[in-house]
């Protein structure tokens, strides 16, 4: 399947388990109506920053965005062959990312990201109605990240870890690509937490 029609079928269906209207995902998410229905349609290429607000609307990682949601999780294979797994190229920055985790529901999501150099990404990520923790684990070259008011510099090797609940910038200030891991787990909030 052609990775945007998987985005659009994905956004559709989580939009659709959530009961929201386009236009109420647009208000949660800060993205236009008209955007969020040409996504839908697998008619626009969307940015890591508009997928980012539309999975921080819908309660769900970034890599969720590009399951597939053909399969259901009951008959999904515990294996992601590397021929199989999704992979997605921000149209801005030119950043790639590889899904790794197979298709089964696991509590780990696994991304694998190759970053251009002197290349920037800047996600709006807010609290959500999960508490998501993300770690990144830096392959080869160097990335500079801000996780709210913090600033970090990650070299070959160098492990960081945050929770998505403030804006992240993911930056290349090198002249060679960067390549690194991300590992995301996802832990639903009391139901008391999420409703007050």
């Amino acid at each position: 399947m052609d990775i945007n029609n998987r985005i659009a079928s994905r956004v559709r269906e989580l939009r659709d388990a959530q009961g929201f209207s386009l236009d109420t995902l647009a208000e949660r998410s800060g993205v236009s109506r008209s955007t969020i229905s040409l996504i839908e349609r697998g008619q626009s290429s969307p940015t890591a920053t508009v997928l980012d607000k539309l999975a921080t609307a819908l309660a769900v990682t970034l890599a969720s965005l590009f399951e597939d949601s053909a399969t259901p999780a009951a008959v999904s294979s515990p294996m992601a062959r590397a021929a199989e797994q999704p992979v997605w190229t921000d149209p801005t920055s030119g950043y790639v990312r590889r899904n790794l985790s197979p298709a089964a529901r696991s509590p780990i999501q696994l991304v694998e990201v190759r970053f251009p150099p002197g290349q920037q990404v800047a996600y709006d990520t807010s609290a959500r109605d999960a508490e998501i923790h993300q770690q990144v684990w830096m392959i080869e070259g160097v990335m500079e990240m801000t996780v709210g008011e913090v600033h970090w510099r990650l070299e070959t090797g160098d492990c960081l870890t945050m929770r998505l609940d403030c804006p992240i910038v993911f930056r290349n200030p090198t002249r060679e690509s960067a390549r690194y891991l991300v590992a995301l787990v996802t832990v639903p909030l009391p139901q008391t937490r999420r409703n007050g």
